[in-house]
């Protein structure tokens, strides 16, 4: 049973992640506008992918436990492009690639350094979401934000508090998937909240 859990818990979580982001981008794209969409909450994300990563790689995890983070970096990337290009930014979209590839670098310098960036990691993850309910709070309007994205990213930390608990049984990598796993289903919940509330004015 739990040889087919665990396959079956990687597999969906591979699944839902290749497509991740694919309702975000284009709610976007169809609007040619990113309201509703926080590019901090965004950039904060991007950081706390890539340092989840990069310590996932530097201590020889097994692939599948984060098979799906090169994929979500990458719909990331095309999602901030396109926020900073509907948004009149795109040269800033330069600066961050330049931050994050020295960033990248950086991290595995020294040891502690990944370690302290992997426990700064849930703090920074856990801003983002918090980054994207106020700004949610403050325009008391959803706008492109799309519930399906952010339901997709609850239901893949539901699935990597299993695979990490069967496989690594990593303590910081657990806290960071339940705590985000909370996080995610409240952005899930404000975006459907302010799109009811909108439509029923």
């Amino acid at each position: 049973m739990a040889p087919g859990l665990l396959n079956l818990a990687h597999l969906t979580t591979w699944a839902v992640c290749a497509v991740i982001k694919l309702p975000q981008l284009v709610a976007v794209l169809r609007a040619r506008s990113a309201s509703g969409l926080s590019v901090g909450s965004l950039l904060l994300e991007l950081a706390g992918f890539l340092v989840f990563l990069r310590y996932q790689v530097y201590y020889g995890y097994p692939l599948e436990t984060y098979l799906e983070y090169p994929i979500i970096i990458a719909q990331d990337v095309i999602l901030l492009y396109c926020i900073m290009h509907f948004s009149g930014k795109r040269k800033r979209a330069l600066f961050y690639a330049v931050i994050f590839c020295g960033g990248w670098y950086m991290l595995t310098l020294q040891k502690w350094i990944i370690d302290l960036a992997m426990n700064l990691c849930t703090f920074v993850s856990a801003a983002s979401k918090l980054v994207q309910l106020q700004h949610l709070w403050q325009t008391k309007d959803s706008g492109q934000a799309s519930a399906l994205t952010w339901g997709m990213s609850a239901y893949t930390c539901g699935t990597r508090i299993i695979t990490t608990v069967m496989t690594t049984n990593d303590l910081a990598v657990l806290i960071r998937f339940i705590i985000m796993l909370l996080l995610n289903i409240w952005v899930t919940a404000t975006i459907l909240h302010y799109r009811k509330t909108k439509k029923t004015d």
